[in-house]
């Protein structure tokens, strides 16, 4: 656990030093995001544009998180327990990619479609059986939205026969 915390404060303190606009702590055991990461991040918070939390145990993603890094444009999440996301992701206006792969999303997270920036949406290997497609075709930047491996009612998949403005992954092709 030492090593992991240890690991953790170097990626920080290099993002830190180096002025990096990204920060990844992909890898390191995380349960949460520190809250101690905030502190020393909080003159630098404005210039991250790019966060990889992936491949962490994270439960949950507090509100705080979303007020202090305004500026996100991607956020990658995959691999972790996530099963919602706070209310407060609706409003990053920079965000263009978020990456929810592999999490516990048995629900579309639909705050994610009052994001305007938001081109990108990886939701594949989730639980999630419906889709909110009449909010995901008023998005007006959504390109790509990956849900394949999720057990998609056959209504959901019936309705995503249909063309949409945004290209659809559903099953490996």
């Amino acid at each position: 656990m030492a090593e992991a915390v240890a690991n953790v404060a170097r990626r920080i303190n290099a993002t830190v030093e180096e002025g990096k606009d990204c920060l990844d702590l992909s890898n390191c055991q995380l349960i949460s995001f520190p809250d101690g990461v905030f502190k020393v991040l909080r003159t630098v918070s404005e210039n991250i544009r790019i966060i990889t939390l992936a491949e962490n145990k994270i439960k949950a993603i507090s509100s705080k998180f979303f007020s202090t890094f305004t500026q996100l444009r991607e956020l990658d999440l995959q691999g972790n327990i996530l099963t919602k996301l706070p209310e407060e992701v609706a409003d990053m206006e920079h965000m263009t990619s978020i990456n929810l792969a592999n999490n516990s999303f048995a629900v579309f997270p639909e705050k994610l479609t009052e994001i305007a920036t938001l081109e990108r949406i990886d939701l594949e290997g989730n639980s999630i059986t419906e889709l909110p497609l009449e909010k995901l075709s008023a998005m007006p930047a959504l390109k790509w939205l990956n849900v394949k491996s999720n057990p998609l009612s056959s209504t959901t998949q019936c309705a995503l026969q249909s063309p949409y403005k945004f290209d659809v992954l559903l099953e490996t092709e």
